[in-house]
């Protein structure tokens, strides 16, 4: 059995997506105030961010309504299982934890998010600089876990396909 369209969709247009934002993020907090992309940089990011937001959500909640298949054979350790499972949890956390830190960021001081075609996303939270110190120190840790992350997921799902020729990676195209 395959994995649901839905969450295969979800899946393949996430990655890109999260990683050009890492890929951004971590160019654009090196920029100088004169830099053509220093207001730019950040508005795309928080854009590209709450469409990513959106989709986990879309994702999480597939997840939640669809049958998955059942694990494969070489799964037979709990442990693998477990460790799978808690991968795939962390990174609807982390990616949810990112879209909340890096609002907390923005909102800092008390001004909201502007969107596309005129709209604003409000601040329902400001407490100046120290919301965003800590939220960007958050921000910070969850975007280097979530590469962390991936990099094992990549690793894991490689492995299968090589060393324990088994479906797990087909399943996901």
């Amino acid at each position: 059995m395959s994995y649901p369209i839905a969450i295969k969709i979800l899946h393949w247009l996430m990655l890109p997506l999260l990683v050009g934002m890492y890929l951004l993020g971590d160019w654009m907090v090196g920029l100088d105030y004169y830099s053509p992309w220093y207001q730019q940089a950040p508005h795309l990011h928080k854009v590209i961010g709450l469409v990513v937001v959106a989709m986990m959500l879309l994702r999480l909640w597939t997840r939640l309504r669809s049958e998955l298949p059942t694990p494969v054979a070489t799964h037979k350790r709990r442990w693998q299982r477990t460790a799978a499972k808690s991968l795939q949890w962390l990174f609807y956390l982390v990616v949810l934890g990112l879209g909340v830190s890096g609002y907390l960021i923005s909102s800092a001081e008390g001004q909201g998010i502007d969107l596309i075609f005129g709209l604003t996303l409000p601040a329902l939270m400001s407490l100046g600089e120290p919301q965003a110190e800590w939220a960007g120190f958050i921000h910070e840790v969850l975007a280097k876990v979530f590469i962390l992350s991936l990099l094992l997921h990549v690793l894991a799902a490689l492995k299968h396909h090589f060393m324990d020729r088994d479906e797990t990676l087909k399943r996901m195209l």
